[in-house]
């Protein structure tokens, strides 16, 4: 006995209502766009509406299969419809929804799929995205006529609208991807470039050497030790070392390990759970985490306390950690560059500094040297630096030779870092634009310092000190008398250093006497050294 229709209509709308509450179910789950819509076929199958299809517009403009009910995907996504080929086509074309009460009737019907059943109907409505045409969704009911075509057409519509909102905010999802990707890589490109070889100054022989080192130890894994005075260029290294490293696409994580006291270090590397302290209102990763997958250099390692060298041992040797407040153990696959400017086999010895972490870390060792020690590489130095200053001051500085050779004539006992100093003060003295040797001097410097300094006692020929040594070392650097870049005034000091700041013999160098070399002296305001 045939039900009446007013029975099949509420049932049919109960089953609609079920269908629709499952389609909305399954759109808030996910983002990915393709398994979202294979969901939504199956939740219209659940619901009386068989083989699905959902197609999307291409850039070319035509429609490409992205999911069917019913076949795999590899089978379905190369087949394309043109505008108005076939009967998807022709919803593409003309806007519209398209019934077919029996597809075998519709000579336009191509079926490529070889999906569907010749004796039902078809339903196909378009996919709208603020009133443009996106996509075609189709199905076709599970009985050839049950009286509800026109109210399966407005669930189908309903289904289609819902899918356009998915559309949209996948398309949202995917262009920022995009960019964020895009943005990410070109920050890549740039780090990199700031951090490669090229980027870090210095032809001396012992830098070459430390880049040969950097070159060999960013291949691999292995824990290094940078070991190097105070303003060298540590943190440079340990950048160069990671950015040319296989794990340069993770994070470089870094940390001065005397800057914070140990209770907030071990917190700031370790991480806490909630409530492991006082102020601790949130779980919070540490410094071992974050670095996962990359690199973390540890800045100042020397200044840590036998206590603390001990949970760090643990985390170097196994590769695990427990925050603090927490019993589980986290793994961690992080590469440890470690730096100092302290002498650690003398704490090694004085019991400061762990002798089974000192083996740990000093794996690999790298002595960046001091600035006195590379002094040809100065004037390059100068110039990196300069245009760095003049690009914090927006404006083009330019260095004098004569301004050079004074830099050249000190001991630089702070390195680059001092040397940046000084000429950023002298650049903030100088309106023209070319730092001179006046705006060098009139930093603080004075010329000549540690340059072929005098011994202080007639015994130290015998006894030399490293810095008397040093500048023995560096007096067949002096600049030649005779060098026609030369002014007076630096002709007349370059003899005086070679001299050891003796006037009669620096008179002699220059074929002159001891009253005239005085005059020079006083006239070109020449400040004697006193030993």
């Amino acid at each position: 006995m045939t039900k009446p229709l007013s029975e099949v209509r509420m049932a049919f709308l109960d089953e609609a209502l079920e269908t629709l509450y499952r389609v909305s179910h399954v759109l808030s789950r996910s983002l990915d766009l393709q398994s979202t819509l294979s969901e939504v076929l199956k939740a219209l199958d659940e619901g009386g509406m068989t083989r699905g299809l959902v197609t999307l517009t291409t850039p070319e403009g035509d429609l490409r299969v992205h999911a069917v009910h019913g076949l795999p995907s590899s089978r379905a996504e190369s087949v394309r419809y043109e505008r108005g080929e076939g009967v998807v086509g022709l919803i593409l074309e003309r806007g519209q929804a398209v019934v077919l009460e029996r597809v075998a009737d519709e000579r336009r019907f191509l079926d490529r799929l070889r999906l569907y059943d010749a004796g039902l109907p078809f339903i196909g409505v378009p996919i709208r995205l603020a009133g443009t045409l996106v996509g075609v969704l189709a199905a076709q009911p599970d009985t050839p006529a049950d009286g509800m075509l026109d109210e399966r057409v407005r669930l189908m519509e309903m289904v289609a609208n819902l899918i356009g909102q998915s559309v949209r905010l996948a398309d949202q999802v995917a262009r920022e991807r995009r960019d964020l990707t895009e943005e990410r890589d070109n920050l890549r490109r740039t780090v990199r470039g700031q951090f490669g070889f090229s980027n870090i100054v210095g032809h001396a022989e012992k830098m070459q050497r430390v880049f040969d080192q950097v070159r060999q130890v960013a291949k691999w894994n292995t824990t290094v030790l940078i070991r190097g005075e105070t303003g060298t260029g540590k943190e440079l290294i340990a950048h160069a070392i990671h950015y040319n490293s296989p794990r340069a696409a993770g994070a470089f994580v870094k940390i001065n390990c005397a800057a914070l006291p140990e209770s907030l270090l071990e917190s700031e590397l370790f991480g806490h759970e909630k409530g492991a302290f006082t102020g601790a209102v949130a779980q919070r990763k540490g410094r071992f985490e974050q670095a996962d997958g990359g690199s973390l250099f540890l800045d100042e390692i020397g200044e840590v306390s036998p206590a603390f060298q001990a949970k760090l041992l643990r985390v170097l040797q196994e590769g695990e950690l427990e925050r603090i407040g927490g019993a589980r153990t986290i793994k961690v696959d992080v590469r440890v560059i470690a730096a100092t400017h302290r002498d650690l086999e003398s704490d090694v010895e004085s019991g400061k500094f762990r002798e089974d972490l000192y083996y740990r870390l000093n794996v690999m060792p790298i002595h960046v040297p001091a600035l006195r020690e590379r002094m040809e590489d100065i004037p390059e130095i100068a110039h990196f630096l300069i245009g760095k200053i003049g690009r914090g001051q927006g404006r083009e500085l330019k260095i004098t030779e004569s301004a050079l050779r004074v830099l050249q004539h000190h001991d630089w006992p702070g390195n680059v870092r001092e040397l940046e100093n000084c000429l950023e003060r002298a650049a903030v003295m100088c309106d023209s634009g070319v730092i001179d040797r006046e705006q060098v001097l009139m930093t603080g410097m004075e010329e000549g310092m540690g340059r072929g300094a005098a011994p202080s006692t007639p015994s130290s020929s015998l006894t030399r000190s490293p810095t008397s040594a040093l500048a023995s070392e560096r007096h067949n650097a002096m600049p030649e008398l005779d060098d026609p870049d030369m002014d007076e005034r630096e002709r007349v000091i370059a003899a005086l250093e070679q001299s050891g700041w003796v006037q009669a013999k620096a008179a002699r160098l220059l074929d002159m006497t001891p009253r005239q070399i005085a005059y020079r002296i006083k006239i070109l305001d020449i400040k004697v050294r006193q030993f």
